[in-house]
């Protein structure tokens, strides 16, 4: 089962490798394409991509002083640096 933010070794790979969810103690990564055709595979994808994400709600959710944003994370929105090449 997939627990996300326990450690940062697990890795959840959903069809094959097209969707993977890896874990980390301050962030899930997820990276891939996922196609959810409309047949049994595309459910099974589906349920198995409804589950790590419910899971990952369910963990942010249950942190009673979860912060603004993970500590040392650089701005959304970083400002404009001069090209020291120029």
């Amino acid at each position: 089962m997939f627990k996300p933010y326990s450690n940062d070794d697990d890795v959840l790979n959903i069809q094959g490798d097209a969707l993977t969810v890896s874990n980390g103690t301050t962030r899930v990564v997820v990276n891939g394409t996922l196609e959810l055709t409309r047949d049994q595979r595309g459910l099974k994808a589906a349920l198995a991509l409804k589950d790590a994400v419910d899971a990952i709600v369910a963990a942010l959710q249950a942190e009673s002083q979860l912060p603004a944003k993970v500590k040392g994370e650089p701005d959304a929105k970083p400002g404009v640096v001069r090209n020291p090449f120029q």
